[in-house]
Order: C-alpha cells, then sequence, then structure tokens
C-alpha cells in the first residue's frame, strides 16, 4: 500500500480536473441564481445525467450548494466566476485550462526535450490570447506595488516594457511618476489588449504600446529603465544574452534593466515553484526555462551592465536588476 499522503499527491489531479471542467463549461453563470440540474445542462448544451455528477463533485468541493435538488453557486464561485462580479476571474482562469492540455504532454516532452505542442501555442488566437493576458494582468495587479516600490520610479523619465502584456507595470510605474513616459513592445494582439487597459487608466497621453517581437525587432534608445517582466523564461539561454545585450543598448548612461521572474538557487531543485515553472516552459516552449541567479549575473556582466543585483520580493519571484555606468 502507498502512504495516504502520496496518493492523495498522485490523484489531485482530480479536483483541478472538476474545477477546470466548470470553468470551461461556463457552469457557475448556468446556475445563475439557482437551478435544478436538468436545468443547467440545458442551459450548457451538456448531457443532463453527466452535468449532475459534475455539480455533485462540485458541491463536493465547496463550490456549490444543493437544497432539495437545487444547486446554488457558494460564495467562492459566485465571487470569482460569476458575470457581473467585480471580481470575475473567469477569462484569467481559462489560461490554466490551456495549461492542463499542455502538461498533459510532459511525458512526450521530456522524451522530445522541448514542447511537442509549439505551434498549437504560438497559433493559440484572439481568444487564447485574451485569456493569456488576463491571467497574467490578473497576477500583475498584487505585484506592482511591490515592484514599483523596490525599483523606485523617482528620477524614471522614460521606460521601456519588454514584452509589455495588458500594461500594468507601465500603468503603475506611470502612476508612481506624472514625469514618467512609457512604452510597451508587444505582439499585435497584445498590443490591443493593452490599449484597452491605458485608455481605461487614463494614461494613454504617456503611455505608448507599439507592435514588435522582443526577440528581434529593435527597441530604440535613451530609456532610464527597461523592464523585462516574466518574459526570460520564455526563451533560450542565448536569446537572454541576445534580449540584454539589446536592452543594454537601448539605456541612457545611468540607466537600469530590471528583469522580474523565478530565480532557481544553484543546483536547480528550488525553490519548488521555480523548479515546476521550468516544466512548464517545458510543455509550451522552444527552449524556455527557469534560471539561476549566476546565470542571470554571468549574461548582465557580459552585456555590459557595471552593476548587478538582486532585489528580494515576496512570492514566487525576485528581481534582478543590471545598472549601466553613468
Amino acid at each position: 500500500m502507498l502512504p495516504e499522503e502520496l496518493m492523495e499527491r498522485i490523484n489531485a489531479f482530480q479536483e483541478s480536473r472538476v474545477l477546470l471542467t466548470a470553468i470551461e463549461l461556463d457552469l457557475f453563470n448556468a446556475v445563475g441564481a439557482g437551478a435544478p440540474a436538468e436545468e443547467v445542462a440545458r442551459r450548457l448544451g451538456a448531457h443532463p445525467r453527466s452535468t449532475e455528477m459534475l455539480m455533485n463533485a462540485l458541491v463536493a468541493l465547496g463550490m456549490l450548494e444543493k437544497q432539495a435538488g437545487m444547486f446554488r453557486n457558494s460564495e467562492t464561485a459566485a465571487r470569482y466566476f460569476t458575470r457581473g462580479s467585480p471580481e470575475d476571474a473567469r477569462l484569467a482562469t481559462m489560461h490554466q485550462v490551456a495549461r492542463w492540455q499542455r502538461w498533459n504532454t510532459l511525458t512526450e516532452c521530456v522524451r522530445a526535450g522541448t514542447s511537442v505542442l509549439q505551434e498549437a501555442v504560438a497559433a493559440r488566437g484572439a481568444e487564447g490570447t485574451e485569456a493569456f493576458i488576463a491571467a497574467m494582468h490578473q497576477r500583475a495587479g498584487a505585484r506592482t506595488p511591490e515592484v514599483v516600490r523596490a525599483v523606485g520610479a523617482a528620477g524614471v523619465k522614460r521606460m521601456l516594457d519588454l514584452g509589455g502584456g495588458s500594461g500594468a507595470y507601465s500603468i503603475a510605474f506611470a502612476q508612481a511618476n506624472p514625469e514618467l513616459r512609457a512604452e510597451i513592445l508587444d505582439l499585435e494582439l497584445v498590443v490591443g489588449i493593452a490599449r484597452r487597459h491605458i485608455e481605461e487608466a487614463g494614461l494613454s497621453g504617456r503611455i505608448t504600446a507599439r507592435v514588435g517581437d522582443l526577440r528581434k525587432d529593435a527597441f530604440g534608445g535613451g530609456y532610464d529603465l527597461v523592464l523585462i517582466s516574466a518574459i526570460c523564461h520564455m526563451l533560450g539561454a542565448e536569446e537572454n544574452r541576445d534580449l540584454l545585450r539589446r536592452s543594454f543598448a537601448a539605456l541612457a548612461p545611468g540607466g537600469r534593466a530590471v528583469i522580474q521572474d523565478f530565480i532557481l538557487g544553484s543546483d536547480r531543485t528550488g525553490p519548488r515553484q521555480a523548479a515546476l515553472f521550468a516544466l512548464n516552459m517545458l510543455v509550451a516552449t522552444r527552449e524556455g526555462n527557469t534560471y539561476t541567479e549566476q546565470e542571470y549575473w554571468q549574461w548582465l556582466r557580459e552585456a555590459g551592465f557595471a552593476e548587478v543585483r538582486r532585489v528580494a520580493l515576496r512570492g514566487p519571484t525576485d528581481l534582478i536588476v543590471g545598472t549601466r555606468a553613468a
């Protein structure tokens, strides 16, 4: 007999899959103010028997409540997965549905040494991009105040946000310094999303977003700050070397390149989230990985940065800051 704790870990995927299926089906919105399983199945275009089985499992997980055959959303489900809630995270969580599909190929990826779904990830389209950027925006919302405090916005007049996604960090830095102007460089589908967020923040006059590929397109120059948040893990080592060389060239004297990412210990076995995220990059990218502090230090020094330091943050990621000599 395997130890119970080990069996629980092996079977942990079951609860995740139940919840992700409910989110993928948009079941919590179908439940609405309350409905029997047969009515929810009709609204979803699903089979009544299997829908009730899924809903009973969701009751067991505390995501639904059931009384006299009627199902209602729990407080948690209503808060995070129903339209109209200010904390509705369904779109962002749909990114986890896509991650599930990629992680299901882990065995094949280990054999192949790279993602076996690269083309599918690259061609995720508008819907997949919306979900991915929504997930990144949600995570950034909790991180931006700490990152801005740690980096400091004072004295920064021009900022380049590489692969800036929704623009959450550019918006936060611009709000912290009324003289700061930021530019986001990202892919075409993403730039449209970023512009929506910038407009909602009332910062269209100080933040711009342009279409570009950070792997090969020109960055421009004269920036006081180049932010590289959640980018390096998507790239291979040589791609990161090139990215940091071009970031150095884009900085004004005294400017800083700030990397935010998972940072592995020297033996690459921890922290736990960083080690697991390396596999997330294996199943999703050609050469992506998580990297050690020593690797970042070496790449930044090779690029020409005069000073390199690490800044610890709460949570799973830290900052690596490279400063160009004044």
